[in-house]
């Protein structure tokens, strides 16, 4: 089996050299850049599986290089881990917001690392039905993992993805914050609360232009729920 890519992007070779090698004992295949027009330049050639981005970088900072290969769609897909000395909740936020899928708060353990690393790298792949889902000209391919709006691409992030993935497949049930996060996160990795409002806006966003953001319904007092049924509901619900 071939071992999964890490880009580890930090300035001090002495952090990459220490998750490099932790990494390498773990099984993971490491690449390492600098700066972020390095690891720019890797992500393009080389395609790895996750990138480990340092929040301050020499020259363009790690949150701008994650909002770069979230706009371009041959990078878009990627899981971004972001490692930095910033732990005030507005920083993380930005960093979500930016594009991460997950956010680690130096000084960490390398055990920790890896097992958000892990983790992130199996929400890639979190169901495996091999049949497409359609919701009135909304349709999710689990097999390309695209989605389409009356045959057009809809354009998302991983975590979007994943996110909508399992409200197609789990229709009409409304969900809490703590059960989106079990779900989709994985009930053994701690992400706030507020992440799950974070995605759920960037997913709306991606579903506004083909008017399908109205499916992803807020449930007053208890989370969000997909459902097609939008007269009925709007009148009760903050869409």
């Amino acid at each position: 089996m071939k071992a999964e890519k890490i880009l580890i992007v930090d300035d001090e070779a002495a952090i990459r050299e220490m998750i490099a090698i932790a990494l390498n004992l773990g099984g993971f295949d490491c690449v390492e850049a600098e700066d972020g027009l390095m690891a720019h330049q890797i992500i393009v050639d080389q395609r790895p599986d996750l990138v480990l981005l340092d929040w301050m970088l020499p020259g363009i900072s790690g949150v701008e290089l994650a909002r770069r290969l979230k706009r371009e769609e041959t990078t878009q897909e990627i899981p971004i881990i972001m490692l930095t000395a910033k732990g005030e909740e507005d920083n993380k936020i930005q960093g979500l917001e930016a594009g991460a899928d997950d956010y680690v708060t130096k000084p960490f353990s390398t055990r920790e690392l890896m097992s958000r690393i892990r983790a992130v790298l199996r929400r890639s792949n979190p169901y495996r039905s091999e049949k497409t889902v359609d919701v009135q000209g909304l349709q999710l391919d689990p097999v390309s993992r695209r989605v389409l709006a009356n045959g057009t691409i809809v354009s998302m992030g991983p975590t979007e993805y994943r996110l909508l993935e399992f409200f197609m497949f789990h229709q009409e049930r409304a969900y809490t914050r703590t059960q989106l996060l079990d779900q989709v996160w994985g009930g053994n990795v701690y992400v706030e609360d507020r992440t799950i409002d974070v995605h759920i806006r960037r997913l709306r966003k991606a579903l506004e232009p083909f008017q399908f953001d109205r499916l992803i319904q807020t449930v007053r007092g208890t989370g969000y729920r997909f459902s097609s049924r939008i007269e009925q509901e709007q009148k009760s619900e903050v869409l």
